[in-house]
């Protein structure tokens, strides 16, 4: 069959690699010059396969009109006149209760468990090189309850697959000796955290490259500069994608372009729950004294994925979630947050006195639903299909979601429950 793929982000490459890999005839539509260009190029690295608890969760509440009053806070909010903007908002806050954190939960780990074994196959079949590691992460608290609170879901995480492990402060700094540094504010309030042995890092834009050059091997079709303007449909189907270049036709469609999927889908009647959380990452030159383990700093909801590559050693430091609209302008404010919670929490990691502006500074909108789980699989049009939303777990999720959706359009059925993450 012929299959078009909206969007060269690691969704949509996932996606054309197993369709291709099943023998179909694929055509990757996108609007950039290259693959991976967006959100897909500079995000945090870390393949977080068991750390997957929704944002939406019954603690966020009480904490985001601190957050918004605060200028150095994860979260900010612009409001704008849009009611797809505030329908996401309530939805988001009708889905913070306990009950539903557990449900997201657990229909994450499914998919990023089936996701991890994947990768495992991928890193076991493929050659090219993406600072793949298996080096474990971390999740540093700050405060004696949260770090309480932590260690209670232990039992629940593990109940469902996830091997972690309590550690007090003496073994977080024994596991990342970098914790130690006694000039680091983040070392200083510190009180424990949880490590989680099986989680990875990669770097996602190497990723994507690399698999663009496998899947034009495969005999993939790539339509880059070509914006997706609308979709062509007619009894129930589409027959069409209007293009920047004119109109592509396939057989079947695969929607894959993040936080855009939901505004190319409205025109159809389609309300896909999705909306832009825009986040930021700094890309710096690791010294001998950075994080060897992935990091996550819990309270300041900003990670740190050491990263191997070609020129040296990086630390991607990556964070904030700024609910601003589809704007994709890097905010000078939020972005020297960022370089100073780095040097604060890792004084030694770089020598930070060249600025942020000389580490590789990055914005991506990631594609959010209100309750945390990606769309997947079909819609009410025959032939079109879903593999959007993952929000902050795009990378992680990728190969799972793209196995899942190329399953269901071959007619074979799917190693998860699509059902769960039906739109």
């Amino acid at each position: 069959m012929r299959i078009a793929v909206l969007g060269a982000g690691v969704a949509g490459l996932s996606s054309a690699y197993y369709l291709a890999r099943d023998g179909h005839r694929v055509t990757v539509v996108e609007r950039s010059s290259g693959v991976a260009l967006a959100t897909s190029y500079a995000n945090g690295a870390q393949l977080s396969y068991s750390y997957v608890a929704p944002l939406a969760g019954p603690g966020v509440l009480p904490k985001i009109p601190p957050w918004l009053m605060r200028p150095d806070s994860p979260l900010r909010f612009y409001p704008a006149w849009d009611p797809h903007q505030w329908r996401w908002l309530l939805e988001f806050v009708l889905a913070c209760n306990q009950a539903q954190s557990d449900l997201t939960t657990r229909r994450l780990l499914e998919l990023s468990f089936y996701s991890r074994a994947l990768m495992h196959a991928f890193v076991q079949e493929e050659t090219f090189e993406f600072s793949y590691a298996q080096g474990g992460k971390l999740v540093v608290f700050s405060d004696a309850p949260g770090f309480d609170s932590a260690r209670r879901l232990l039992d629940y995480q593990r109940s469902l697959g996830c091997e972690q492990a309590a550690l007090d402060r003496a073994a977080c700094i024994a596991l990342e000796p970098s914790l130690g540094d006694p000039d680091s504010a983040l070392a200083r309030r510190l009180v424990g955290g949880i490590h989680t042995p099986s989680e990875e890092v990669g770097d996602c834009y190497r990723f994507c490259v690399g698999l663009e050059a496998r899947l034009r091997a495969m005999g993939v079709n790539f339509a880059l500069n070509t914006e997706a303007r609308k979709l062509e449909t007619r009894a129930g189907r589409v027959i069409g994608i209007t293009t920047s270049d004119g109109v592509i036709a396939a057989d079947h469609y695969v929607l894959a372009l993040g936080a855009h999927c939901a505004l190319l889908a409205r025109p159809l009647g389609l309300g896909l729950p999705i909306y832009p959380l825009k986040g930021y990452s700094l890309t710096l030159p690791a010294a001998k004294a950075a994080p060897k383990i992935s990091i996550t700093d819990y309270k300041r909801k900003v990670v740190y994925a050491p990263l191997a590559e070609p020129g040296g050693n990086e630390l991607r430091v990556a964070g904030m979630a700024d609910i601003a609209g589809y704007t994709e302008r890097i905010d000078p404010v939020r972005l020297a947050q960022l370089f100073k919670e780095s040097r604060l929490a890792f004084p030694a990691a770089t020598d930070y006195s060249r600025g942020p502006q000389a580490m590789q500074p990055w914005t991506g909108l990631r594609p959010a639903t209100p309750k945390g789980t990606p769309l997947l699989g079909a819609t009410p049009y025959a032939n079109l299909w879903l593999n959007c939303g993952h929000g902050a777990l795009g990378w992680t999720l990728a190969l799972g979601s793209a196995r899942a959706v190329a399953d269901v359009i071959g007619g074979v059925a799917p190693k998860v429950n699509m059902r769960n993450f039906a739109a």
